[in-house]
């Protein structure tokens, strides 16, 4: 994770805990529908809680995560549950979640280092497990008017990258815009793939 844009998360979190988004019910609804009644979910980036308590009142296992302390106490407040601390590359699991949910946080990792993650991840999922990404779309990493890093793939780059991770079926890349938490409008790749089983 480039730490300013840690940082950044961790300054601003109570501001940015108190944004309403709703745009993204309609693709929580596609990710869930490949899982399980009850499935194991891992949210990373889970931010102020407010997918992992959508996807916990539909009734599935889900364990929150984020990066900073700040953004898991405000969610573990919200959430009335434990709320962990977890890094990207720190992730450990070996076929322990069906499902892994990482909206609008997987776009902060070093492209570098995104394959990687990738991959750690997809060790996580058991087989035929489900994932979701978003990503800002462009050409080229980069940072935002607020200083934080982004990896800004391509399409074809991110197709690639998650070859190169591991044996994924159905990944599918939709695309949309999104305003940002700086009010600028984004450009958007959602990400939908499955472990091989």
């Amino acid at each position: 994770m480039d730490d300013a844009t840690l940082q950044f998360y961790r300054r601003n979190a109570e501001a940015y805990a108190g944004r309403e988004i709703t745009s993204r019910h309609a693709r929580m609804t596609k990710f869930l529908a490949l899982l399980p009644a009850g499935a194991a979910i891992l949210e990373l980036g889970c931010g102020a809680g407010g997918d992992s308590a959508e996807m916990i009142a539909r009734g599935y296992d889900v364990t929150p995560t984020d990066g900073s302390p700040e953004l898991a106490e405000i969610a573990s407040r919200k959430l009335g549950r434990p709320v962990g601390t977890l890094l990207f590359h720190d992730l450990k699991a070996v076929a322990a979640y069906d499902g892994v949910w990482a909206n609008a946080c997987l776009l902060h990792v070093p492209r570098e280092q995104l394959a990687g993650v990738l991959g750690l991840i997809h060790r996580a999922l058991k087989p035929g497990g489900a994932f979701y990404a978003s990503y800002k779309a462009g050409e080229g990493d980069g940072r935002d008017a607020l200083d934080r890093y982004y990896n800004y793939p391509t399409e074809d780059w991110l197709r690639a990258t998650y070859a190169e991770a591991g044996a994924w079926t159905d990944l599918s890349i939709e695309t949309g815009r999104v305003k940002a938490f700086d009010d600028a409008m984004a450009e958007m790749f959602f990400v939908l793939a499955r472990k091989v089983a």
